[in-house]
């Protein structure tokens, strides 16, 4: 498409990060955020009013009926993305799912398939790649100026009940691997430039209620000799989220979502890293520019493919480890 003519972009999810892509695309030039879908028609027309979105609709049909719409972020429900990524792809929209793609192996790669049948711009939204911390390490690494020896990453939450991130009871149950490593795994392989040819997960017991393990560590060994260790935790008490340590041969570095210090603490200055300093605006900025561009994003669904790959080899390991 022309870059001068306006892109209509329409949200699917009025939660916590629907609210973050709504702020994002506002803010970058020659986007209109046409239409939300939300949980409700109420919910959805409540949201539209408070985010500036052009209006509020009940349903994903209602969006890919509509012709003047380019393009549709997901930030729906996990157990939604990979049909409803499927379904804007054939109805002509091009479309960024946030993370993860999907919960299987095989959907992640009937979604890739669809891609590129259509040859429409899919992408999915492993913001780890976007957040300036992380690309400034990036950066050295494919500089030579820098080799990561290992990542020790711990992502923490505290989730003993299904809630949202705002507190919100959640119609469906999030997932430590299938959601939450795919930003890790999908990352090591990305910052070493090297593909994961290791994977080992083991996983503490399943909730009665929630159906799912609370607590699980993953090793990871890139083709270079890169190791990581990842440990995730829905029972932790706080500080929640997730801390990168990058331990290499020039130094060692503490990223936190889009922030940067030394191994002693000392901040790294990463606002010229990009043209902003929100990892989820770069992300959305590179769906629109490959969009215009007519090009692959970065964290394309080629792109993004062997870190579910790897995940599905992770779930096997730990089914066998269940029947033992």
């Amino acid at each position: 498409m022309s870059d001068d003519r306006t892109l209509r972009v329409a949200l699917a999810g009025g939660g916590a990060f629907g609210a973050k892509h709504a702020a994002a695309l506002r803010r970058i030039e020659g986007v209109e955020v046409a239409a939300v879908v939300s949980g409700s028609l109420e919910s959805a027309r409540k949201f539209a009013a408070e985010h500036g979105v052009g209006r509020g609709v009940a349903t994903l049909e209602e969006v890919l009926a509509m012709d003047d719409v380019d393009a549709v972020v997901l930030a729906t429900p996990t157990p939604l993305h990979a049909a409803q990524t499927l379904a804007c792809l054939e109805a002509g929209k091009h479309v960024q799912t946030e993370i993860p793609l999907a919960a299987s192996l095989a959907d992640a790669e009937a979604c890739l398939a669809a891609q590129r049948r259509t040859g429409l711009v899919a992408m999915a939204g492993h913001t780890r790649r976007f957040n300036p911390s992380h690309q400034w390490i990036r950066r050295r690494v494919r500089a030579g100026e820098y080799r990561i020896q290992q990542m020790d990453v711990q992502t923490y939450f505290f989730r003993r009940t299904n809630l949202n991130a705002l507190g919100q009871p959640r119609s469906w149950t999030d997932h430590l691997l299938w959601h939450h490593a795919a930003h890790t795994v999908d990352l090591f392989a990305h910052q070493t430039g090297s593909p994961i040819v290791q994977a080992n997960a083991v996983q503490g017991p399943v909730h009665p209620e929630l159906g799912i393990a609370m607590d699980m560590s993953i090793q990871l060994r890139a083709a270079n000799g890169a190791i990581c260790t990842l440990s995730l935790s829905f029972n932790n008490d706080g500080p929640l989220g997730t801390t990168f340590r990058y331990i290499g041969d020039t130094g060692t570095y503490v990223a936190r979502y889009d922030d940067l210090v030394t191994g002693e603490g000392e901040p790294i200055d990463v606002s010229g890293v990009d043209v902003s300093t929100d990892g989820i605006e770069l992300q959305d900025r590179e769906f629109v520019a490959a969009i215009r561009e007519a090009r692959e994003p970065n964290a394309s669904l080629t792109q993004v493919l062997p870190c579910y790959r790897t995940l599905a080899a992770l779930e096997e390991q730990l089914l066998l480890q269940s029947r033992i």
